[in-house]
């Protein structure tokens, strides 16, 4: 069983990325995920947080995040996608997928002029 991230990148302020977090081994769709960020010399700090897949979905934004990222599933795919925009300096850091019980590698995400 794994969570494999991808989709980071250096953009410019006001730029976007969109963030993939791909599981096997597993159906993703069972569970929760949040994407978590940790800059150097920072804590780590939570993102965004999709419930399982039901009727009644669940979000979370952090308040920093808010307006700008959209965290949305594809069961067919196993996958959850953390979509990134008018991104600002401060969104810098390692991005990791979580469940649970699981959390990959993460994908860096590096916001610079």
């Amino acid at each position: 069983v794994q969570l494999v991230e991808s989709g980071g990148g250096s953009v410019q302020p006001g730029g976007s990325l969109r963030l993939s977090c791909v599981a096997s081994g597993f159906n993703l769709g069972d569970y929760a995920v949040a994407w978590f960020r940790q800059a150097p010399g920072k804590e780590r700090e939570a993102v965004s947080c999709i419930d399982s897949s039901d009727e009644n979905t669940d979000y979370y934004y952090a308040e920093s995040v808010k307006g700008r990222f959209t965290l949305s599933r594809d069961n067919a795919k196993n996958s959850v996608y953390l979509q990134m925009n008018s991104l600002k300096p401060e969104d810098t850091g390692m991005y990791y997928c979580k469940t649970n019980f699981l959390s990959g590698q993460g994908t860096q995400v590096t916001v610079s002029s």
